[in-house]
């Protein structure tokens, strides 16, 4: 008990530290309203009803996109459903908020742990880790699992470091167990980052064992890790085969289209380029590391701070409720990255008083993050990555890869503060490289707050500057350009100064200490208080007590409209709506209700999204003007002018009326269900399949491209029977049963979205589906009276799930030997690690 005090306490501290943060929003039960988190309520609402109704998961929804797998919806498998218990227990059972600053802090002190830094110092890793900005910034935004995945990864890589200090069961353990919990995350993104710095520490310790020659222990700890990944991997074997599988078929695979858009712009994998690093942090943006609001801070209105507002003009207090404080180079921002003005002067104290090859792995992982995060703005680099490294293309927002860069800067700092503490001596060796250091940080925070304008070329971009000279007359733009510059460079150099105390007195602490007036407990106390305070301060500008607010209003985005029920009353068993009312292609509040022809999600088909461009979105402005025109009467409009929507079954629009209010307007033209085609027109290449789509009524001409030609068995005239109908008669997201009669075989399109996993039968004989329209389903009906069915229940799936189960069969049994080993010798194999 003696042995583990300090850690409980730490942990303890971690546990109070959260709820402080979050105190009173805790206690009283109050919930941040989340765009995204509420994005995955609407979208999410079917299977959750479905999982309800019949207590099974169903592996395909109809909300959005007219239908699309649920593997990036909920990605839940009983497999790695397993591990819940094991993850509650490592949260401490913890209320949602709390737990999450909690996992991020202890995760980081296991890494300083296994490292075999004190308890004290592991604890200042785990709160400037943690209190990162960044992350703070994700709990507002409501990316709840990119931040899960991130706190998993400092144990994962305790794992490593336990390995390769001969701690080899216990490490494989973590590893096994913090990979497992990374992929469960379902953050793949996160993860892929931070395997460039895992490599960068496996050469650290690769050249740690040419130095020493201790080759077998290290081809033994490399055995280990590998198997570990190996086996963390496989618990989520079925979350990452079945994500694999359908990235071929979403925006993150190749387009089968050649003849649209810019090809310089396309990558391997079909995303292009602008996509992939709309997001990127500006060069000069990277001081933000050091100074929050080195550019403005988050997209939010100026008026929003109060200090920049004692510099403001009254007379333009209306454009500050409308200007954003940021003025960086990206489209927009919730906030900076910033990781602390103290630990970021530590850091470069490290470059200089840290010794070996890990020193090195950190500051290249430094170095190879921050400027990958300029994306666009160091193209060369970026252009080698997207077109070089494998699945590098597969990612967007480039920026967010400053991740690494918040690890290493902590990580070195911790061990320069080790350093320094250990051997005090250190400072005056290394004198020249804490001057380098000091100015900087000190030094530069200084010049900021002098020049504020120093690394930004004007403080209105150039956007902005445009929609300015829009609105206000040449003669009175001068003065508010002038205004609007003194404002933000306000901003610039009060946090500038901020920065410069905090680094001047963490100074002064080292002083202190170095001449022995402090002792190294209150020193690093001070240490910790200081940086505390310092991001704590930062991290209350994005993520503060009034953005909580009851669970119940939280909800209000999904009540029930009268529009909603009116649409409801119709007892159909399956029809699409299209809101004109909202952002149709980024919201999914409409899907909470109803099946969708919009939605929202980062990873929707590709071929729906080709669609989006080449039909869908132009169709919507031709319905919209046509319904607008008669005022609602849809016996006078037209309804072949928008065929594709009328295939897609959207039986619904919804129409804003006045800024609360809609109205439902039935389409009597959507074309149902399924419907006989007279004939099937083969085209030999996509290009040819989405151009011809929508020429002919689609009732009438199937558009089907030729690899598909056996599945119809090559029928091209089809000429169907006036009495010939085959309509829906039991509807699951994951099942759909159609009656069909016909006096003569015949080719019949489903309108339900084609994708490769559905399997479909005649009258319980096994049948194919091809794909027609671009998207859509089709299959060759047998004269006479039938019932088919069409099902999504993936095959791989028991398959990927026996191999999981034995997974975590594996790790519960290493789990238990390590148990077993502790009891018999307790100082074997421990968490105590130090030297």
């Amino acid at each position: 008990m003696k042995k583990i005090l300090p850690d409980l306490i730490a942990i303890l501290i971690f546990v109070l530290l959260s709820f402080s943060y979050f105190f009173p929003a805790d206690i009283e039960n109050r919930i941040i309203f989340q765009q995204d988190s509420s994005a995955g309520v609407g979208v999410g609402q079917e299977a959750k009803s479905y999982y309800e109704k019949t207590g099974e998961h169903t592996r395909w929804t109809n909300s959005i996109f007219g239908g699309m797998p649920t593997y990036q919806i909920s990605p839940s498998y009983n497999s790695s459903n397993s591990l819940s218990i094991i993850e509650n227990i490592y949260h401490l059972y913890l209320p949602d908020y709390i737990r999450l600053a909690f996992v991020m802090m202890l995760g980081f002190y296991i890494l300083l742990r296994a490292f075999g830094v004190s308890v004290w110092l592991s604890g200042l890793g785990g709160i400037v880790w943690a209190f990162s900005s960044y992350f703070f910034i994700l709990i507002a935004a409501g990316h709840i699992w990119k931040f899960y995945t991130l706190a998993y990864i400092p144990p994962t890589i305790a794992g490593m470091v336990l390995a390769y200090r001969k701690k080899y069961l216990l490490g494989g353990i973590l590893t096994t167990l913090f990979v497992a919990l990374q992929i469960k995350s379902n953050h793949v993104q996160m993860s892929y980052y931070f395997m460039f710095l895992i490599f960068f520490m496996f050469l650290a310790y690769l050249e740690q064992a040419y130095k020493s020659k201790e080759w077998k222990s290290f081809f033994k700890s490399t055995g280990v890790l590998v198997a570990a990944v190996v086996l963390g991997v496989c618990i989520n074997l079925s979350n990452l085969y079945h994500t694999y599988e359908y990235s071929k078929q979403t925006m993150r695979g190749k387009s089968e289209l050649t003849q649209t858009g810019d090809q310089t712009n396309k990558t391997k994998s079909g995303l292009d380029r602008d996509y992939i690093t709309q997001w990127s942090y500006g060069i000069t943006e990277t001081a933000t590391l050091l100074v929050p609001n080195a550019k403005g801070g988050a997209t939010v209105p100026i008026a929003q701070n109060e200090k920049a507002m004692q510099k403001a003009d009254s007379n333009y207090a209306p454009l500050y409720q409308q200007l954003p404080q940021y003025f960086g180079d990206q489209p927009g921002t919730s906030g900076p990255v910033y990781v602390g003005a103290f630990i970021l002067f530590l850091f470069f104290v490290g470059c200089f008083v840290v010794k070996g090859s890990m020193k090195w792995a950190l500051v290249i992982g430094t170095i190879f993050s921050i400027v990958l995060a300029w994306g666009k703005n160091f193209m060369g680099l970026t252009n080698l990555f997207i077109d070089y490294m494998p699945f590098y293309d597969k990612f967007r927002a480039v920026s967010s890869i400053l991740v690494i860069a918040e690890f290493t800067i902590p990580l070195l700092a911790v061990f320069a503060l080790k350093k320094i503490i250990e051997e005090p001596d250190v400072i005056r060796k290394n004198r020249r490289g804490i001057i380098i250091s000091f100015c900087l940080t000190a030094g530069f925070a200084l010049l900021l707050a002098l020049f504020p304008g120093m690394i930004t070329d004007s403080f209105v971009p150039a956007q902005e500057m445009q929609a300015l000279q829009k609105a206000i007359p040449g003669a009175q733009l001068a003065p508010v350009l002038t205004n609007i510059s003194d404002v933000r460079s306000s901003m610039v150099s009060s946090d500038a100064w901020r920065s410069l105390a905090y680094i001047l007195v963490g100074c002064a602490l080292l002083y202190l200490f170095i001449k022995k007036k402090l002792n190294a407990t209150y020193t690093v106390a001070g240490i910790v208080l200081l940086c505390l305070i310092d991001m704590w301060g930062v991290n209350k500008r994005y993520l503060y007590d009034n953005e909580f607010v009851p669970k119940d209003q939280t909800m209000t985005k999904f009540e029930k409209t009268l529009t909603d029920q009116q649409i409801l009353n119709d007892k159909s068993l399956d029809y699409r709506v299209l809101n004109f009312a909202s952002d149709t292609f980024n919201e999914n509040g409409t899907a909470y209700w109803h099946k969708c022809v919009g939605g929202y999600h980062p990873a929707k088909l590709r071929r729906y999204q080709e669609m989006i461009e080449h039909h869908i979105s132009p169709e919507m402005s031709i319905a919209a003007q046509e319904v607008y025109k008669v005022q609602g009467q849809m016996n006078l409009v037209d309804g072949n002018k928008y065929p594709v929507l009328n295939m897609l079954n959207t039986k619904y629009f919804i129409l804003p009326v006045s800024k609360d209010k809609t109205i439902p307007v039935e389409n009597p033209y959507a074309y149902g269900n399924a419907w006989f085609v007279n004939k099937v027109h083969y085209v030999n290449n996509a290009d040819e399949e989405i151009q011809n789509t929508g020429k002919e009524l689609p009732t009438q001409t199937a558009v089907v491209d030729a690899t598909f030609k056996d599945a119809l068995g090559a029928v091209t005239a089809c000429n169907k029977d006036t009495l010939s109908k085959i309509s829906l008669v039991s509807y699951a997201p994951n099942k759909l049963v159609y009656h069909a009669s016909t006096s003569k075989a015949g080719v019949a399109v489903f309108s339900e979205i084609y994708y490769p996993g559905w399997k479909a039968t005649i009258d319980g004989q096994p049948a194919k589906i091809a794909r027609a329209d671009y998207i859509l389903r089709a299959m060759n009906i047998p004269a006479g009276k039938h019932q088919i069915e069409m099902t999504f229940n993936p095959e791989s799936l028991q398959i990927t799930e026996s191999i999981a189960f034995f997974a975590v069969g594996l790790l519960v049994a290493a789990i238990i030997m390590f148990i077993i080993r502790e009891f018999r010798n307790p100082r074997k194999e421990s968490l105590n690690m130090k030297k």
